[in-house]
């Protein structure tokens, strides 16, 4: 038995030796995850060297398992490998990465390295990703730059879905941009997007027939200075959403502009003579034409898509589409003289170079049109103003008269041929012999000049077209409703409204849009509920369409007024009507004002039920939305 000085020194060489072992498993646990970070690391590199992409992934997933991530030259190198890739899988995988270093170390993200991602995921037309990574560059305010931003946005403007993806970064942009301004953050230079990104934007929403969404793009605000094609963008935006007051503003500056430079504004004059038939005004289209539009040439021959104005040697010209709007316009306010007296000054710019006589032209296709009052009342004119017709058209008229047994018409004419010196060897009889083989239109339809029948089509499908068109009290109404609400005197823009549904008078899109904007801006979102009411009605009743960039502008609203109810209500309608919703968008609105609604209530905790009912569909969306 030891003794109490042998226990002791006993218990002292024991912890010595489990000290001593303890100490071996430990500098050999440490060699070992040592070993273990370099093994795998060098593997990973290797890979990485080698472009082996699924050993590259494996790799890194046991790194990070053991060790957290490497460091951010490894992960530069990794996510560039996977950039490289076209499998889809891959790219997805970076975002991935991305996504959960953006929770665990946000300074591992390069902006260089996160614009090349997005680039890549765009040009493999993974939009929905690749703008997904674009508001992370924008978080961090640090967007790509210009050149690599202009790539991605040129892939994205492709189609529909992506231009609205576009649309709403680049609105997204301009917001912030606006905010550093103000706040003069040092940053704020690097947020300024340049004319092409915004051209390449507004252009696609002007294919897609995405004018509000064009309308809300904030190029003046945000100090970019529009070029030529901005103009022409611009104004066909304005043109989408009958909006001729704003388009007027730019035309001095279109009047002053050189000669050669004139092909790049023929659609903004195309847009503007649009917006003056759109609200019936001849007046305005004729002083728009004369001088500034019609300079030396002419053409009347339509190719292709029918617009108003077309670019012939070197000058703007009248499509046979716009003259058949001014005819058509003047026929039915019964005012021949002023048409006779722009039909005159048009041919008098054209001089010779048309292949034939604009004022036959126009009184020939009159005549095969069955407008037979309207082409005598034109040759009276045309004789008053000295500027005679010649015979040939005089007798397509008297040929007209007797094929619909208008023997007094007939007669009233021959007298006025023969007092113009027209039949000075032929009599009464051998003129009507002359004109007795035509007995029917068909007869005539073949005879008449190319240019005439052009003109003739042009004016059945202006006839046609103007059967479905809005009417032009309508844009007047619509025109007072913006100026309003563009001034925020929401008070008379709601009169407007009011009046507009007394009259019987069915709103546009357009007047809900302008409505719903101005409300808008001053924070009125209860009304705006109430406004969306009125939507809904309108449809319901079979009287209203109502596309993406209301929904969207309206959940914006609710969202932002805390209407989640109504959100999760027009994401219902979107759903039904097959549109594609930006989440990311909604999601990131969310977070910035709500982020902590409800956060810690329980359904079974709510103290009332309008409590408990909020509380649901604030739920409901943050589930759609994919919030944490």
């Amino acid at each position: 038995m030891l003794d109490p000085q042998g226990i002791v020194l006993a218990n002292i060489a024991s912890n010595f030796i489990y000290s001593r072992f303890l100490s071996s498993v430990q500098s050999e646990r440490l060699c070992w995850e040592g070993s273990s970070h370099a093994v795998v690391l060098k593997r990973l590199e290797k890979a990485l060297k080698e472009h082996q992409v699924n050993e590259a992934w494996e790799s890194f997933i046991d790194f990070k398992r053991l060790h957290g991530f490497p460091e951010d030259f490894v992960i530069r190198k990794l996510i560039t490998e996977l950039c490289y890739s076209s499998d889809p899988y891959w790219l997805l995988k970076a975002c991935d990465i991305v996504l959960v270093i953006l929770k665990e170390r946000s300074d591992l993200l390069q902006s260089d390295i996160l614009a090349k991602l997005s680039l890549s995921l765009v040009r493999s037309q993974m939009p929905k990703p690749a703008t997904m990574i674009l508001r992370i560059l924008l978080d961090k305010h640090n967007l790509p730059t210009m050149n690599v931003l202009y790539l991605v946005v040129l892939h994205m403007v492709k189609t529909e879905v992506r231009t609205l993806l576009a649309s709403n970064f680049l609105v997204q942009i301009c917001h912030c941009f606006q905010c550093s301004s103000v706040n003069k953050n040092d940053h704020a230079k690097l947020m300024q997007p340049d004319t092409m990104i915004f051209n390449l934007v507004l252009d696609a929403c002007v294919r897609f027939k995405l004018s509000f969404k064009g309308q809300r793009i904030m190029m003046p605000q945000t100090g970019v200075v529009a070029d030529a094609h901005s103009i022409i963008i611009i104004a066909q935006i304005h043109e989408l959403n009958g909006q001729r007051d704003e388009i007027k503003k730019f035309k001095s500056h279109i009047d002053q502009v050189s000669a050669p430079l004139m092909r790049h504004y023929r659609q903004f004059y195309d847009s503007l003579l649009s917006l003056h038939f759109k609200f019936n005004d001849i007046e305005a289209a004729t002083e728009l034409i004369l001088p500034e539009l019609l300079q030396n040439d002419s053409v009347l021959k339509i190719e292709g898509k029918q617009e108003l104005v077309l670019y012939w040697n070197g000058k703007l010209v009248l499509s046979n589409r716009a003259l058949a709007k001014l005819i058509n316009g003047y026929k039915k306010v019964g005012d021949t003289c002023k048409l006779s007296e722009l039909l005159l000054k048009i041919q008098k710019e054209l001089c010779s170079l048309r292949g034939s006589d604009l004022c036959s032209d126009v009184i020939d296709t009159c005549i095969h049109l069955g407008w037979l009052e309207t082409a005598h009342d034109l040759l009276d004119d045309m004789d008053a103003a000295v500027a005679p017709m010649g015979l040939t058209t005089f007798m397509s008229l008297l040929e007209a008269y007797y094929r619909g047994n208008m023997f007094q018409e007939a007669k009233a004419l021959l007298k006025q041929m023969r007092k113009a010196g027209l039949l000075p060897n032929l009599s009464d009889e051998m003129v009507v012999s002359k004109c007795q083989p035509i007995l029917d239109i068909s007869a005539t339809c073949t005879n008449v000049s190319s240019s005439t029948s052009d003109l003739a089509n042009a004016l059945v499908q202006e006839m046609r077209d103007e059967q479905k068109e809005i009417p032009s009290v309508v844009y007047q109404f619509n025109s007072s409703i913006n100026f309003f609400c563009k001034a925020k005197m929401m008070d008379d823009a709601l009169k407007t409204y009011r009046r507009m549904q007394e009259m019987k008078i069915q709103p546009t899109e357009q007047t809900l849009t302008y409505m719903l904007y101005g409300y808008s801006t001053m924070g009125m979102f209860r009304t705006i509920t109430i406004l969306w009411g009125d939507i809904k009605r309108n449809m319901e009743s079979g009287n209203l369409m109502v596309s993406r960039d209301i929904y969207e502008y309206l959940l914006l609203n609710f969202l932002r007024g805390v209407y989640f109810e109504r959100v999760m209500e027009v994401i219902d309608f979107m759903k039904e009507h097959g549109m594609y919703t930006d989440k990311c968008l909604y999601r990131s609105e969310f977070v910035k004002l709500h982020n902590n609604l409800y956060r810690n209530l329980k359904a079974s905790e709510a103290r009332t039920e309008a409590q408990r009912k909020r509380l649901k569909y604030v739920e409901a969306f943050k589930k759609w939305a994919g919030v944490d």
